[in-house]
């Protein structure tokens, strides 16, 4: 476990007994603490559910099956002809739903999804098998703080544009064109108040059932894809007028 963490194993989780720790124990849940890997403390009984066929020794860690990157990364491979648009999501829990729009970002020329660390789904095999296989070929970051990687892309030149069922304005009237990250919120709640304060722009997808949300998966989809329409209509007027 030490040595996972000295190497910076992309972990989602670290599970350790409820008890008082010393020793190597008291060393893995500081080196934890310092790269902010939540820890839960739990029942011993819980970790045997984990690993039955194996001895723990009081603590046990749940991996990734994808590393993550940083933010930065994703917006150096962005090729200098293309304008960013990445994919923000506000505690998005449902591990099908985080698969299914790392889905919908590989389909859509995604170049990267933010994750936060806490009240978020990681990425697990879970995500791994809704994703469809997405989860190899789109770069996911996680970070401690979604309210200062906001800024981080706005000093980066990014418009930020998030989807609240109350906003004004609908995406198909919004100009989306542009370096973007889209901003989801979560399945319950919908945008945290700060981020949604810390957002350029607010668009809401036209409701006329009963039901006044959509699936997070599904409102991402038809968000992303209603930016891909703006970008290929806009590349085809320049096309015409460039004639």
């Amino acid at each position: 476990m030490r040595e996972a963490l000295k190497a910076e194993r992309p972990i989602n989780k670290i599970m350790m007994i409820r008890e008082n720790y010393s020793g190597p124990l008291q060393e893995i849940f500081a080196m934890a603490r310092e790269r902010g890997i939540p820890v839960q403390k739990v029942e011993r009984n819980s970790l045997n559910k984990y690993v039955s066929d194996t001895v723990h020794q009081g603590v046990i860690a749940l991996v990734a099956p994808q590393a993550y990157v940083s933010v930065e990364a994703i917006l150096e491979a962005v090729k200098p002809e293309d304008e960013p648009l990445l994919l923000l999501l506000d505690e998005i829990s449902d591990p099908h739903n985080l698969g299914a729009i790392l889905r919908t970002a590989d389909a859509a020329g995604v170049h990267g999804v933010i994750i936060p660390r806490r009240r978020s789904a990681p990425l697990t095999p879970t995500v791994a098998k809704s994703s469809a296989g997405a989860i190899e070929y789109v770069p996911v970051a996680r970070v401690a703080n979604i309210v200062q990687t906001i800024e981080t892309l706005k000093g980066n030149g990014i418009w930020l544009v998030g989807a609240d069922e109350n906003a004004q304005e609908l995406c198909w009237d919004a100009q989306l064109n542009g370096p973007l990250a889209l901003v989801i919120g979560g399945e319950d709640k919908g945008l945290g108040r700060l981020v949604k304060e810390r957002c350029d722009i607010l668009v809401r997808l036209p409701m006329s059932g009963r039901v006044n949300s959509l699936n997070a998966s599904v409102a991402a989809a038809l968000l992303v894809y209603e930016v891909v329409r703006q970008r290929r209509k806009a590349l085809s007027h320049e096309g015409v007028s460039n004639h």
